[in-house]
This record gives C-alpha cells, sequence and structure tokens, in this order.
C-alpha cells in the first residue's frame, strides 16, 4: 500500500509528489497525460527565463521519480473507501494508498461516483472545482485536492505552491506532527 497516491502529474500533482516522496513516503503519481500545461509556453515562472509547459512537467515529474516517487500513466475511473485507505481503479490496473490527492486540473469528474462535495469554479473555463479547507482538505477523510481542481489560480507556479503546501499538509498529519523540509547549503 502507497502512503499518497497522487491522481494528475501536472505541476500541482508533481509539486506534491517531489514533497512526499522526499519525505520518505511511498509514493504514486497516476497521470492520464491530459493536463493543460502540456499546451503551455511560459514566460512567468521564477527562477526561469522560459520553459515549455511539457518540458516543466517533465522535469518537475523526473525529480519526483528521482526521490522515488513511481509514475504510472493511467486513468483513474474510481476511488473506494477501504478500511484504512483507498482503492483507486484504474484503465490499467488497481492501486491501495493510505492518502490521496486529486490534482486533476479541469477535471472533477470523480466527484460524483466518488461523492466528493464540488462548488462552482471561480477561474476563466473552470465550471466546477472541489470544496476543500484551507489545508486542501475534501469532506472525505483521507482525500485532498490541490491546485486548479481545488479553486487554485490556474498559474503553474500558484498550482505548484498548492500542491506543495498539501503535500506537507499530509506528511505532517501522517506523521503526527508538524513537518519541515529545509535543506541547507553544505
Amino acid at each position: 500500500m502507497y502512503d499518497v497516491a497522487i491522481i494528475g502529474g501536472g505541476p500541482a500533482g508533481g509539486s506534491a509528489a517531489i514533497y512526499t516522496a522526499k519525505a520518505g513516503k511511498k509514493t504514486v503519481i497516476i497521470d492520464s497525460n491530459q493536463g493543460v500545461t502540456k499546451r503551455a509556453m511560459l514566460y512567468n515562472h521564477y527562477g526561469v527565463a522560459e520553459i515549455t509547459g511539457p518540458d516543466l512537467v517533465e522535469t518537475g515529474l523526473n525529480q519526483a521519480k528521482k526521490f522515488g516517487a513511481e509514475l504510472v500513466e493511467s486513468k483513474v475511473t474510481n476511488i473506494t473507501k477501504l478500511d484504512q485507505g483507498f482503492k483507486l481503479v484504474t484503465d490499467n490496473g488497481e492501486y491501495e494508498a493510505k492518502q490521496v490527492i486529486l490534482a486533476t486540473g479541469f477535471l472533477t469528474d470523480l466527484a460524483e461516483q466518488v461523492g466528493l462535495a464540488t462548488k462552482p469554479g471561480t477561474e476563466p473555463r473552470v465550471k466546477t472545482i472541489f470544496d476543500v479547507d484551507a489545508n486542501g482538505k475534501t469532506n472525505i477523510e483521507g482525500i485532498w485536492a490541490a491546485g486548479t481542481c481545488a479553486g487554485v489560480s490556474v498559474h503553474t507556479i500558484i498550482t505548484a505552491g498548492d500542491g506543495a503546501k498539501v503535500a506537507i499538509n499530509i506528511i505532517s498529519e501522517l506523521n503526527g506532527e508538524r513537518y519541515v523540509d529545509h535543506d541547507v547549503l553544505k
């Protein structure tokens, strides 16, 4: 069983995976390769003069994999609650995880099947978002949301930051104390 399953491998999901995997949490990213960032050209991402969306996503996912995250290219079709954690059914297999992060961008189609509360979106072209609290928690204990699907701006710098924030909150919950990831120059 994974500690964390992240649905979506864009900036929010990839960023969350970097933090959870670096913190030693067994992490799987399940990505359907439908992210809008893959069509973007970025000139406004802090620390990068310019980068294509596909390159940004690939770099982030490679960083997450370097820390031990596994990447599965598939579409999640259902999530069911287990006694401890969740079962995620995909197009080509099943995965179990203690915690789930939805980082699905514009896609909220799992909400109705799973019983997740939604509300109208606030960004242009984002009709529906998951209803989350300030920490990224949904109405189902153990399922979190980050990035655009959680009502955060579609800008990659913001969705990546939101994914990191939600990951830190999950790591803190799994550890039973507040987690801080701050490396120091050597």
